[in-house]
């Protein structure tokens, strides 16, 4: 295995982590437990946004072109109105 594709991989499972951490802590009725899980979330995202830093930078990982502001406002208003109101 590559250098890039075992910090693809390592991207990946952060991102998997990341998902099950979230999911645990909103379904978790045991509040210490839950703040453990909130702790480790945490921390998987930075770990996640450190691992991405740093393949951007060796030219691994190429994040898609950022959206002009009129499409950004276009999908915030698309969005908004679709908001729960209560």
């Amino acid at each position: 295995m590559t250098d890039q594709e075992t910090m693809t991989d390592l991207i990946f499972s952060e991102k998997k982590m990341s998902d099950n951490y979230s999911i645990w802590a909103s379904e978790c009725t045991n509040m210490k437990l839950r703040d453990t899980f909130l702790t480790l979330l945490n921390r998987s995202h930075k770990t996640q946004s450190d691992l991405f830093t740093a393949a951007q930078q060796k030219g691994w990982y190429k994040p898609i072109p950022q959206a002009q502001d009129t499409m950004v406002q276009q999908a915030y208003q698309q969005f908004s109105n679709q908001a729960p109101q209560g």
